[in-house]
């Protein structure tokens, strides 16, 4: 195995931060600056941009989670597992963000923080479901059967996607289901999606090495020390 330099790796590292950082503050920049103020709601509306960007992280990193967990489940390798933790970690604070920023989004626009409304309520099933694959992967201890645990719920907690895409088609709700927008609009959700993308996408990748180097030290400490 050909192993990288360190300096090389440093200054890719680097560069992978810096355009991270740059597409970030288009995307802030762009939601301050560039998108026209809504008619309606006034600037407030600007959360919209940042609540759908990690609805859509949210929900793309837990379909992410279930996958892995299948590939868990077909070849046994805990390196999947590590992927699929990654993930719902990530996906767990995502639909966290979404719940914050689509509370502040309707005391503005519906007059309540919270209403059981049909995506509302699915969204934060999918909260608790990922809570509680997190608190039973904790209680066990065994690498594998955490694993296989873990990734049986993350393949369950799935099914409550669709619900949450469709719930405003399928169930009547006061959540919009496709606003109009003006296109200066609907270029900036674009950059702000897509900046958040690559930002949790770098932070699953970074979540999963550590959880790699962390079970390979615990695998070296156990042969060092087997009693």
């Amino acid at each position: 195995m050909r192993l990288v330099p360190r300096s090389l790796s440093f200054v890719v590292h680097l560069c992978v931060t810096a355009i991270l950082v740059a597409a970030l503050a288009l995307a802030l920049g762009m939601l301050f600056l560039y998108a026209p103020t809504e008619a309606t709601m006034g600037d407030v509306q600007r959360i919209l941009y940042l609540h759908v960007s990690v609805a859509w992280c949210g929900l793309a990193a837990s379909v992410a989670m279930g996958g892995y967990g299948l590939l868990y489940l077909v070849r046994r390798q805990l390196s999947y597992d590590h992927w699929a933790q990654a993930t719902g970690e990530v996906s767990w604070l995502c639909v966290t963000l979404t719940l914050i920023t689509g509370s502040f989004w309707a005391h503005e626009a519906w007059g309540v923080w919270w209403t059981w409304e049909p995506r509302l309520m699915s969204s934060f099933v999918l909260w608790l479901l990922y809570a509680g694959i997190f608190l039973t992967r904790g209680g066990i201890d065994d690498v594998h059967q955490r694993a296989r645990t873990g990734s049986i719920l993350a393949i369950l907690a799935v099914v409550d996607i669709p619900l949450i895409v469709m719930a405003t088609r399928w169930f009547r709700g006061v959540h919009p289901v496709a606003p109009r927008m003006d296109d200066r609009m609907h270029l900036t959700l674009l950059v702000a999606a897509l900046s958040f993308t690559a930002f949790f996408a770098c932070c699953i990748y970074q979540r999963r090495r550590q959880l790699e180097l962390t079970e390979r030290l615990a695998d070296l400490s156990a042969r060092l020390d087997p009693f």
